[in-house]
């Protein structure tokens, strides 16, 4: 039997084993995993490095509407280079719909982005701000059945939040469609109140956006998600979750019958409110919602990636730059938390995060980092066991880890397109060293090898959840 590439030396680890043999890829595929395989074109030599499954994330937001003036910081070419970096083989970004226009239209414009602009693979979950009966009852049935299996809702921001009714109807089409839906929490009437109140008080510092966003806010709208979604009897996945009393309405709800998943950050593992409270108008680079809590938060966050309130671990990517008319200091945002857009890049960064502070600190396993980073996403979007594993008949995504290599993450050696990191200084232990999507090497060290165009867009099953 003859290989395109066959992996010697390394330490296999799944989400349920470590071992050790070769492996053996053609065409893109594994194809044969035992000891002592020979004859391939080319040989990769893993000693001393874990072989993984190549990272999925899937809640990452790249060239998306942003409001007038605003500018994401990075398109589909820049965001999924900087996935590739940071040990990623496929990323799942969301296709919004703006209102007014069709789910088609909206897939045709950010197919349109993507087309030949890929590193990786990519897959999308489309956000649903407008669900007409034509988009409910017509569009989503037929998108589902073509491979388009997750959708978002918003409980918060006036133009893409729902109201409860419309959530309604969007969970119960989604129920006899076969979508999963995943719901951004947290409760936007209560958040505008206090907006109000800052500005009334001339509170109006990048610190407030973090007061403005409290956890009541974020417990009140899970609670309130996971009540709707039992009323019509619909899986839903809690996204971003950033505190203990959010973590409590999921096991509640599990408790009580509910089929849902959750999910959070690295924000919420490694920033507090305290990084929003910085000099001048520093403290903007750490915007985003929910917003990073406190301490406390911190441990909760870490205990549900253990004991499985959270089945994912994702970046919810969504980058700015910060020194820019179009970014994070544009001109209202310099004079008002309210304009700051919400948002902060870490596509590249999830991984080495979770395995330093997690793997290397003993807060979880090998088998565990795994399942957060890549199985567990394959597994709930419809891409398993294509995706997600290393196994004969899957693709061969892999990323080969050295556990030994220490990084200082600065801005300068990653990839997006914003200006800055806000894990400007981390010090990390365990970093990819070489990334490959369907056999093929994307990264080599420190080099970039594929050309832009190598992802392809996935179509997926539904959701074993559903």
């Amino acid at each position: 039997m003859s290989f395109d590439t066959i992996i010697r030396n390394g330490t296999i680890v799944t989400a349920s084993d470590a071992f050790r043999c070769d492996v053996g890829i053609r065409n893109g595929r594994i194809i044969a995993m035992a000891e002592n395989l020979d004859d391939a074109d080319e040989i990769i030599d893993a000693s001393g490095l874990y072989v993984m499954p190549g990272g999925i994330d899937s809640h990452v937001h790249l060239a998306q509407p942003s409001g007038d003036g605003i500018v994401m910081a990075d398109d589909f070419a820049s965001g999924t280079l900087s996935a590739a970096f940071g040990g990623n083989t496929t990323v799942m970004p969301f296709c919004l719909q703006e209102k007014g226009s069709t789910l088609r239209e909206a897939l045709k414009a950010y197919h349109a982005k993507a087309e030949g602009e890929c590193y990786v693979d990519v897959s999308f979950h489309i956000i649903v701000t407008d669900p007409t009966s034509h988009v409910l009852g017509q569009e989503l049935p037929a998108l589902v059945a073509d491979g388009y299996t997750s959708i978002k809702v918003f409980m918060t921001y006036e133009n893409l939040r729902l109201r409860d009714d419309e959530i309604l109807a969007t969970l119960d089409s989604a129920r006899t469609s076969g979508a999963l839906v995943m719901v951004h929490c947290e409760n936007e009437d209560a958040i505008r109140f206090l907006i109000g109140r800052h500005e009334a008080n001339g509170e109006l510092a990048a610190k407030h956006h973090a007061t403005s966003r409290p956890v009541a806010a974020e417990r009140e709208a899970t609670h309130r998600a996971l009540s709707l979604a039992e009323i019509v009897d619909t899986p839903i996945v809690i996204v971003h979750v950033s505190n203990r009393e959010a973590m409590e309405e999921i096991q509640r709800a599990r408790a009580r019958g509910s089929k849902v998943a959750g999910e959070t950050c690295p924000q919420y593992l490694m920033l507090t409110a305290d990084d929003l409270d910085a000099t001048e108008l520093e403290g903007a680079k750490f915007v985003c919602s929910p917003p990073p809590r406190d301490a406390e938060s911190q441990i909760a966050c870490w205990e549900g990636l253990q004991n499985g309130t959270f089945d994912l671990f994702s970046s919810d990517h969504c980058p700015f730059r910060y020194d820019d008319d179009a970014g994070k200091l544009n001109e209202k945002g310099k004079r008002n938390f309210r304009w700051i857009p919400n948002g902060i890049p870490g596509v590249e960064t999830r991984l080495p995060i979770l395995f330093s502070e997690g793997v290397g600190k003993g807060r979880i396993d090998l088998n565990r980092f795994v399942a957060l980073s890549s199985t567990n996403h394959a597994k709930l979007y419809g891409l398993y066991p294509r995706k997600g594993t290393i196994a004969i008949g899957s693709d061969a995504d892999i990323a080969l880890w050295d556990p030994t290599k220490s990084v200082v993450i600065t801005n300068d050696i990653l990839h997006h397109g914003a200006d800055y990191t806000p894990y400007e200084g981390l010090a990390i232990t365990g970093w990819p060293v070489r990334v490959m999507v369907r056999g093929k090497t994307v990264i080599d060290g420190e080099e970039l090898i594929a050309e832009k165009g190598l992802g392809t867009y996935l179509a997926r099953a539904r959701s074993p959840l559903v």
